[in-house]
């Protein structure tokens, strides 16, 4: 089908809108995987196990509530017209939750930080659907893929530069009060107290709100639609009729259930090794926000590796190959304790150097985490090009929606059962050992999948 004649947006409006993902990824970086949920499983809650079964039904709830409205949703952004006022919303509700944050302190009631997250989550979340529906009016379909990618790409660098802010001027050695440049933490933050990890929800609540307003600002928006009450009935019946097609279109099916299972073992193992590692090895916020500069900068390598092996191995391979990765990455996570790894087949006994990452079994852990930074990028992109692949263009908007739908439909899948095994069996080992189930299950599946997924199955 011949693209739509769009009218295209200024520079200024793609640009506005391009820096909506730059604005959103610190919430992720530097509030769910290397900053604030490390502090919370590992120095508030009463103990580890505790901490990190209170963050993954956190996770979990937010995951849910996401797949149970995300259809409704979309199917809004899709009719009802203007996205701004629903970003505006949603954003009021993540701002507010995160500045909330700041009263984390060790001690303090898990259920209310949980909740404040959770909403979070939640309102990022959809802020992200209603932004991503204004991209077809911005440019013709020709010209997408470009400026998704760009967007993609700005996000991590945005997440990454917080995140070096975070832990070069904020977050100070419990023992020496001093940043990794050594500097006082700015604004007096005592890391005896948290306040450097606290401190980074109301900085993330700030950034976000400085980073939308040039979308709000310059970037074009839709003036019709119909209401409100039939956009939702509308939406939800072509959701169902495309369900029901997508289930006699046996490859893209199939490609679908694995994504969703191995999409949310991906999704956990992010946002749980973090804190997984700060409880382990007793990292300071310094060290686990260097961890995750480093995982950073290994994935934006991972992504320009993998767009040219995906041309020349196609993108099932990849997502194979970044699966086979961050399965042995979680069993080499869970392997290493203090003085050894690989289950104590290695032992590691060499005494602490005193500096980052002082002891060879922390290194070792180090090494599994680049396995998870060279692969967690080219997962995700070439599943997105696997799915372009396996669909016409003409049929790309729906299935693409669904496409979203699976990847967020079991979200709170792994979580869930990451808090659940470590509840029961008093091990946060053990219930992080649950991710490679995802991940293998969902290789299994993909490994019978045709490519491209709608190719006839011999």
């Amino acid at each position: 089908m011949a693209d739509i004649a769009v009218q295209r947006a200024s520079g200024r409006g793609i640009w506005g809108w391009m820096l909506f993902d730059w604005a959103a990824q610190p919430f992720f970086t530097v509030i769910t995987t290397f900053i604030f949920g490390p502090y919370f499983v590992s120095r508030m809650a009463s103990d580890p196990e505790t901490g990190q079964a209170a963050w993954g039904y956190g996770i979990a709830a937010a995951g849910l509530a996401i797949a149970v409205l995300s259809p409704i949703l979309g199917s809004i952004a899709d009719q009802t017209g203007p996205r701004k006022p629903w970003i505006a919303f949603f954003a009021a509700i993540k701002i507010t939750c995160l500045c909330l944050l700041w009263f984390a302190a060790p001690g303090s009631n898990l259920f209310l930080v949980v909740l404040f997250f959770s909403l979070a989550s939640v309102a990022a979340e959809f802020s992200t659907v209603f932004n991503d529906s204004m991209m077809p009016r911005l440019v013709p379909k020709s010209e997408i893929g470009r400026i998704s990618n760009i967007a993609w790409g700005l996000g991590y660098l945005g997440g990454m530069i917080a995140l070096i802010f975070v832990v070069s001027v904020m977050a100070g050695s419990p023992e020496t009060g001093k940043t990794i440049v050594g500097l006082d933490p700015i604004l007096g933050l005592d890391p005896k107290l948290g306040e450097d990890a606290r401190a980074t929800g109301p900085l993330s609540a700030a950034w976000y709100f400085l980073f939308i307003l040039p979308m709000f600002f310059f970037t074009p928006d839709a003036v019709k639609g119909i209401p409100f009450g039939p956009a939702v009935r509308e939406g939800l019946s072509e959701l169902k009729s495309t369900l029901a097609e997508i289930r006699k279109r046996s490859g893209i099916f199939r490609f679908l259930v694995a994504r969703m299972i191995y999409q949310d073992g991906v999704n956990a193992l992010l946002a749980l090794g973090g804190a997984f590692a700060a409880a382990m090895f007793h990292w300071s916020i310094t060290e686990i926000g260097l961890f995750g500069i480093i995982l950073n900068v290994v994935a934006i390598v991972g992504c320009l590796v993998a767009a040219r092996l995906d041309m020349a191995l196609g993108s099932k391979t990849i997502v194979m190959i970044s699966l086979v990765l961050l399965s042995i990455a979680t069993i080499g996570i869970v392997s290493t304790g203090p003085g050894y790894t690989l289950f104590g087949a290695w032992m590691m006994p060499g005494t602490d150097s005193g500096g980052l990452f002082g002891t060879p079994a922390e290194k070792a852990y180090i090494f599994f985490g680049l396995l998870v930074g060279l692969a967690f990028g080219p997962v995700q992109a070439s599943s997105r090009s696997y799915m372009a692949r396996s669909v016409t263009a003409a049929e790309s908007g729906r299935y693409f929606g669904i496409y979203a739908l699976a990847g967020r439909a079991t979200s709170f899948a792994a979580p869930f059962m990451v808090a659940t095994i470590t509840l029961a069996s008093g091990s946060s080992r053990l219930g992080m050992a649950t991710i490679v189930l995802f991940l293998g299950v969902g290789l299994a599946i993909l490994i019978r999948t045709p490519y491209p997924a709608d190719r006839p199955e011999e």
